[in-house]
C-alpha cells in the first residue's frame, strides 16, 4: 500500500512516501524536496544480543553520483569509501535519534539513507534526516520519535528556512536544528560572527516547523505503521542494592572528588574492587556487573547532587570557573607555525603549514562542479591522549570534531587575494579531559597567527554543560569528560570577541527554555572572552613575517592582452623563467600572475623577469642588454625578453670601429641606451651613449 504525506517547508513541499520502494526493510520512506530525493531504510537484527549495554545503532548515509547525473572521477568509476561530507551527515542523523532508542531492545539497528536524486540547488542532508526518522517511525523498531530537522539561514535581516546552496554561501548563519514535538534536541552550524541573541531567534524560528514535520510522520505511522517489536525483558532486580549503597556510598563520595582525572578514575575503581571483595561469596558471578552498574548510577547521583546543592564540581571548581590555561607558540622549529594550548587536562598541539595553489584539495561530490579547497583542518585523537592503547585511525569522531573546528576558524581567514597561500592546520590532541575540539580551535587560531596568516580576529572555543533536576538548573562552563557523560546538555561555542562562528549543541532532556539557553550562551560568551584574553598574552596579531621554510608567493597583475607575451610561443617564455628561477608560475584569465618561489630571491627574480616582458621600452632609459646577433653594420641586443634593438656600429665607440667583433662578443651583457622607437616600432640603441651617461652619474 502506497501512502503519501505532504507538508510545506519553507518555499518547497516535502513529500514523504512509503510502500513503493524497499518493501522488505522494516521501514522505508522516500522523501522528496524539490529536485532532491532520499530513500531511507531502517532494519534491525532478528534476535536480541545478550550483554549489550549500549544502543547498537549504525547510520550509513550515502550519495550516488548518478543522483546529479555525474560519473565518479578517478580510476575507479564507482562510489567508494564514504567521503567526509557523507560521514558528517551520518553524524547529523545519528545524534538526534540515538537517545530515542532503548538499550533494552538489544538488537542491531541500521539506518541507510541514500540520495537518489539531487537538483544541486537544495541540499539533500535535511531531506535525509527527515527520511531516516520517518522510516524508523513507521517501522516495527521501537523508537521514541519522530524527529524533524531543518536548516536556518539569515540573509538581509530575514530568516530563511532550508536555504539553497547559493543562499548558504551568502548567509551570515547556517545552522541545522533538529528536535521532537516537545523540544529541540540538537543544533549545529557555522556563523559569521553572529550574536547570541540572533542564534536564539533562529532556533525559535525552527521549532514550529520541526513540530509540523513530526506530526506529518505521526500521521503516516497511524496510517501504515507497523506494530512495534517487543523489548527484551529487563534484567532481574539487583538483590544487593542496599548492601552496596551502605558499604560504598561514603567511599564513593570521597573518590568522586579526588583531584586529577587519572587519580579520580583509579580511586573510583578501587571503591568498586573493595565493594566486590566486601560482598565476597554473597555475590553470584553474574551479579558483579550489577555492582559496577549500580556504582555508576551512584556516581552520577553524587556528582549531580554536589553541583545542584553545593555548586561544587568534581575538580573543586565553581559552575562558571574555567580551568588554568597555558599557551605557547613557535615550539616546533621547522614548521611554518605551531602552538601548544593546554586547558586543565586537555591539550592540543596545533600546527599550520602553508602551501601553494598546487596544494589545494580538490572536492568532487554531487553538490556541484569540482571545486578546490584552500583551507584544511585535520584533527587527530590518538589513544594515548586518554592513557589508553589502541589503533591509530581517522574515524567519524575525528572527522566530526575537525569539521567543527574548521567551521570555527574558516570565517576569519583572509581572502585569496590578500593571502594567496593554501593553509592546512593539524591538531594533535595530546591530552583529553573536556572538549578537545574547542582546544583545537584555540591551538589552531594561535598557530595560524604564529604562521603569519592574516586572521581578521583570533578565535576561541568553550564547551558548556547543564545539570537539571526539577526546578534546579546549573549551567557549567568548560566541562570535564565526566560532566559531559553525566550531564543533560553538551554544547560547544566558538567565536571571536565580536560574535559566534561555530555552534554545536546536543540536549538529553526535553523542555530546555529559551531563557535557559540564553543564560548558557551568555555564560559561554564570558568564558570565550576569558580564553581569548589568555591567548592574547602570547600572540594577538599575525606575525609580520612568514617562516623562512614556507614558500614565497608574489602576485602581480598584467594586462589581459599581454598574457600571451608572458606565456610565449608554446609556453617558451614562462617555461624559461621557471627553469631559470626554479619558481612555479600560474596565470589566470584575468591577468593575475602568481609566482611560487622556494625562497624570496628566486620569487623576486621571476617577478622582475615577468615585468620585463610586459614592460614597454622607454626611450632615454638605459637597459642591461644581451648581444644576440652580430652583423657587419652592428649588433642586435635584447633589452627585454623578446624585445631586441639595433646598436649600429657607429654607436659602439667614440673611435672608429672597423668590425663589431672588436668591441662585442655573442651573449655579452652590456648597458645600452634606447635612443628611439621609430615609426615601424624598431628600437635604436647606443652603447657609447649609455657609457657616457653612466660616467656622469
Amino acid at each position: 500500500m502506497i501512502h503519501t504525506e505532504r507538508i510545506r517547508i519553507g518555499r518547497e513541499e516535502l513529500i514523504l512516501q512509503t510502500g513503493l520502494m524497499a518493501k522488505q526493510a522494516n521501514g522505508a520512506v522516500l522523501a522528496t524536496y524539490s529536485g532532491s530525493a532520499v530513500l531511507a531504510t531502517a532494519c534491525c537484527g532478528s534476535k536480541p544480543v545478550e550483554g549489550l549495554d549500549y544502543v547498537p545503532l549504525s547510520v550509513e548515509y550515502n550519495e550516488k553520483y548518478y543522483a546529479a547525473g555525474k560519473i565518479p572521477g578517478g580510476f575507479l568509476k564507482r562510489e567508494g569509501r564514504p567521503k567526509d561530507k557523507e560521514i558528517l551527515v551520518c553524524r547529523l542523523i545519528d545524534r538526534p535519534i540515538r537517545p530515542l532508542f532503548t538499550k533494552e531492545f538489544k538488537r542491531e539497528i541500521q539506518v541507510i539513507p541514500t540520495t537518489l536524486s539531487t537538483d544541486q540547488v537544495n541540499p539533500p542532508d535535511m531531506v535525509a534526516m527527515v527520511a531516516a526518522s520517518a522510516a524508523l517511525t513507521i517501522s516495527d523498531i521501537p523508537f521514541d520519535g519522530p524527529i524533524g530537522a531543518i536548516r536556518v539561514g539569515y540573509i538581509d535581516d530575514e530568516f530563511i528556512i532550508n536555504p539553497t546552496f547559493s543562499e548558504i554561501d551568502v548567509s551570515s548563519l547556517d545552522i541545522i536544528v533538529a528536535g521532537t514535538e516537545t523540544g529541540i534536541t540538537m543544533v549545529e552550524g557555522g556563523c559569521k560572527e553572529v550574536s547570541e541573541e540572533l542564534l536564539i531567534k533562529a532556533i525559535a524560528v525552527a521549532e514550529p516547523v520541526i513540530r509540523e514535520i513530526c506530526l506529518a510522520q505521526k500521521r503516516m505511522a497511524e496510517a501504515v505503521g507497523k506494530q512495534k517489536l517487543p523489548i527484551a525483558s529487563s534484567l532481574k532486580e539487583f538483590p544487593h542494592t542496599e548492601a552496596v549503597r551502605k558499604f560504598a556510598f561514603s567511599k564513593l563520595e570521597t573518590a568522586c572528588f579526588v583531584k586529577g582525572k587519572m587519580e579520580r578514575s583509579k580511586a573510583i575503581d578501587m571503591v568498586a574492587q573493595e565493594t566486590v571483595e566486601h560482598l565476597g561469596e554473597e555475590l553470584a558471578e553474574e551479579d558483579v556487573s550489577g555492582v559496577y552498574k549500580l556504582l555508576e548510577e551512584m556516581e552520577k547521583e553524587i556528582v549531580r547532587a554536589s553541583i545542584l546543592e553545593k555548586s561544587v564540581r568534581t575538580d573543586g571548581r565553581a559552575p562558571d570557573a574555567i580551568r588554568d590555561i597555558s599557551c605557547e607558540i613557535g615550539i616546533l622549529s621547522r614548521t611554518h607555525g605551531s602552538a601548544l594550548f593546554t586547558r586543565g587536562e586537555t591539550q592540543s598541539l596545533g600546527v599550520t603549514t602553508l602551501g601553494t595553489v598546487y596544494d589545494e584539495q580538490m572536492k568532487d561530490d554531487i553538490d556541484g562542479e569540482k571545486s578546490f579547497e584552500r583551507f584544511m583542518l585535520h584533527y587527530n585523537f590518538p589513544p594515548f591522549s586518554v592513557g589508553e592503547t589502541g589503533r591509530l585511525f581517522t574515524g567519524r569522531r575525528e572527522i566530526g570534531h575537525g569539521h567543527l573546528a574548521y567551521r570555527a576558524l574558516q570565517p576569519v581567514l583572509p581572502g585569496k587575494e590578500a593571502f594567496p597561500y593554501t593553509i592546512r592546520v593539524v591538531s594533535e590532541v595530546l591530552e583529553s579531559n573536556g572538549s578537545s575540539s574547542m582546544a583545537t580551535v584555540c591551538s589552531g587560531s594561535l598557530s595560524l597567527l604564529a604562521a603569519g596568516v592574516k586572521l581578521r580576529k583570533p578565535v576561541a572555543g568553550i564547551a558548556m554543560g547543564l545539570i537539571s533536576e526539577g526546578e534546579k538548573q546549573v549551567v557549567l562552563s568548560d566541562i570535564l569528560g565526566e560532566e559531559d557523560h553525566l550531564g543533560d546538555m553538551d554544547f560547544k561555542v566558538a567565536g571571536t570577541s565580536d560574535g559566534i562562528t561555530a555552534f554545536q549543541m546536543d540536549i538529553k532532556i526535553a523542555g530546555v527554555s529559551s531563557e535557559l539557553m540564553g543564560k548558557a550562551l551568555s555564560q559561554a560568551k564570558d568564558g570565550r572572552l576569558h580564553i581569548l584574553n589568555e591567548m592574547s598574552k602570547v600572540i594577538e596579531q599575525p606575525s609580520d613575517e612568514i617562516s623562512v621554510y614556507a614558500p614565497r608567493i608574489i602576485q602581480l597583475k598584467v594586462e589581459e592582452e599581454k598574457i600571451g607575451a608572458v606565456i610565449g610561443p608554446g609556453g617558451k617564455n614562462i617555461k624559461g623563467i621557471s627553469e631559470r628561477t626554479g619558481a612555479n608560475i600560474n596565470i589566470d584569465n584575468d591577468g593575475t600572475v602568481t609566482i611560487y618561489g622556494k625562497d624570496t630571491a628566486k620569487a623576486e627574480e621571476a617577478r622582475k623577469l615577468i615585468l620585463s616582458i610586459v614592460e614597454e621600452p622607454e626611450p632615454g632609459r638605459i637597459y642591461e642588454g644581451t648581444v644576440k646577433r652580430i652583423t657587419d653594420f652592428g649588433a642586435f641586443i635584447e633589452i627585454l625578453p623578446g624585445k631586441e634593438g639595433l646598436c649600429h656600429i657607429s654607436k659602439l665607440s667614440s673611435k672608429r670601429v672597423k668590425s663589431v667583433d672588436e668591441v662585442l662578443t655573442m651573449n655579452q651583457q652590456i648597458p645600452v641606451k634606447l635612443l628611439e622607437v621609430d615609426r615601424m616600432g624598431r628600437l635604436n640603441l647606443s652603447y657609447i651613449d649609455a657609457l657616457r651617461d653612466l660616467e656622469k652619474k
